[in-house]
């Protein structure tokens, strides 16, 4: 990917939007439709790094209700000719084909690597990587199953729906918030998981999201990892302008 000169790639993360309830949830997406409007004029692309949504489950005709302004604006970037890349997260899981046919975003489901103007990036939401998370991982198995997908399809979406957020909110262990301090870098586990990628593999930037902190954290003299932190208390972001990647606070 080349990024012509004035122009900048953003990287952005854990909205969690309805979250606790949507109404306490709308400041936030208002906030973060603002955000999207200030990054148009010179945005060369733009990553969703996971969890824009608190629960996001994609029925073969029903999509969660809300959202409009946040999609509604998506859709306005894609249709302006800037590519959007969206990565799943652990509370939207379960995306099949809606943003891909309807806003014309491809969506990831595992981390992804790219390269921008020589420089490497290692790409995607975090869950389920390195040494921790192990409830969560056995937790994934469960909710990405074929079979446990099919059942819950089978529940009308006003009760799936309801059910499933009332879960997202309530349990700290799929939403990790329980985790949100930091305790050291050998407590970190995606930096953990980050130096043993580089172990086989040179990577310039590790960007991830899941953790809800903004950390910038140098791995050796030309790696780094970057966790974007979230749009529920830092309204952080990271910019890279073709030569480096920061990360940045809005401030409306």
């Amino acid at each position: 990917m080349s990024i012509p000169e004035g122009k900048k790639v953003y990287f952005a993360s854990d909205n969690h939007l309805g979250a606790p309830t949507p109404a306490q949830s709308l400041p936030r997406e208002k906030k973060f439709v603002a955000w999207l409007d200030t990054i148009k004029k010179d945005a060369a692309a733009l990553f969703l790094l996971g969890d824009l949504f608190d629960f996001w489950f994609e029925y073969s005709t029903v999509v969660p209700k809300g959202f409009t302004r946040t999609l509604g604006k998506l859709a306005e970037i894609s249709d302006s000719g800037i590519p959007i890349y969206y990565f799943v997260g652990n509370h939207d899981l379960w995306m099949h084909g809606y943003f891909e046919d309807e806003l014309n975003i491809p969506v990831f489901h595992g981390p992804q690597e790219f390269e921008m103007n020589g420089i490497s990036f290692f790409v995607g939401h975090g869950d389920g990587l390195g040494p921790h998370d192990k409830g969560y991982k056995r937790m994934k198995k469960l909710f990405t199953n074929p079979v446990a997908k099919w059942f819950f399809r089978w529940l009308h979406p006003d009760i799936g729906v309801r059910l499933a957020q009332y879960f997202s909110v309530k349990n700290k262990l799929i939403s990790g918030d329980d985790d949100a301090k930091f305790l050291g870098e050998e407590k970190e586990w995606l930096v953990q998981y980050a130096k043993r990628k580089l172990e086989t593999r040179h990577y310039d930037y590790f960007v991830f999201g899941h953790r809800h902190l903004p950390l910038n954290i140098a791995l050796n003299e030309k790696s780094k990892y970057l966790n974007l932190g979230d749009w529920i208390h830092y309204f952080t972001y990271a910019v890279f302008d073709g030569e480096a990647l920061s990360l940045k606070e809005y401030k409306d």
